[in-house]
């Protein structure tokens, strides 16, 4: 089997060498990954300039292509000129945090695992929630036998999974749960400061997310209580009940 790996993180993230180790149980594994930190970069690619793309070795731990673009680029870009053969595999991680609700939208990490499956191929997302401690070794052996169960199910060309680990700070994930994406909002502040020209800017810092009413099993639910999350995604946006009220409508583009 051959897996092409990459992440959001960037080539040196710690979670991305940890998941490589892994998946060598698994067959071959090829790396592209953005040269530095693209968190938070969503779906986007390069179209107004060039991508560079270099080899270096990593942690002692492989050889891959450091890409200067974002994560869909290193997949984009690996899979239709990069790699000597296609991959069976597209993995994406570990992210260093959740990407469950809403953070799977802007989520780099999801994104790169998406455009896997958009060209065709299964396709996991891995992430691993903050906590006082990352162990991200730990992460990826949680996450090799998910794999492994996805794979011996048969997870078929352009599907992906999104997996999400809990905290490992207080212990194991009390077990699998699978479930639906939250549409919780995170509680976003932005922070004011004065540059010395005078001109105000604003830093991000992220908050919770929102309120619960309770009762739910979403992925997020799935994380506050230990579990790890287990969710199906697919590229669909449409919201398939307001298509026939819409049709109901009369639609005019305003000539007489």
């Amino acid at each position: 089997m051959h897996i092409l790996l990459s992440n959001d993180d960037g080539i040196l993230a710690p979670g991305l060498a940890a998941m490589y180790r892994e998946l060598l149980a698994l067959g071959r594994v090829s790396v592209a990954a953005p040269e530095s930190p693209q968190s938070a970069a969503a779906h986007g690619i390069t179209v107004h300039g060039p991508v560079a793309v270099r080899r270096i070795h990593v942690h002692d731990a492989f050889t891959g292509y450091s890409v200067a673009g974002r994560p869909a680029d290193c997949v984009k870009l690996a899979v239709t000129e990069l790699l000597d053969s296609p991959p069976d595999l597209v993995v994406s991680g570990i992210n260093d945090g959740a990407n469950v609700s809403i953070n799977v939208l802007y989520s780099g990490t999801v994104a790169a695992a998406a455009e896997g499956a958009l060209l065709g191929f299964p396709a996991v997302a891995v992430s691993l929630r903050q906590g006082v401690e990352r162990d991200f070794p730990q992460a990826a052996r949680i996450a090799l036998p998910l794999i492994r169960t996805l794979l011996d199910r048969g997870l078929s060309s352009g599907q992906l999974v999104n997996i999400n680990i809990p905290d490992l700070t207080a212990g194991p994930p009390r077990g699998v749960r699978i479930a639906p994406q939250a549409t919780r909002m995170i509680e976003d502040k932005f922070v004011r400061h004065c540059a010395p020209d005078g001109r105000d800017y604003y830093w991000l810092t992220p908050g919770d997310f929102s309120h619960s009413p309770g009762g739910e099993q979403t992925d997020l639910d799935a994380l506050n209580e230990r579990f790890v999350a287990v969710t199906p995604l697919h590229f669909d946006l449409t919201r398939y009940a307001g298509l026939d009220d819409l049709r109901k409508w009369d639609w005019s583009l305003g000539e007489d």
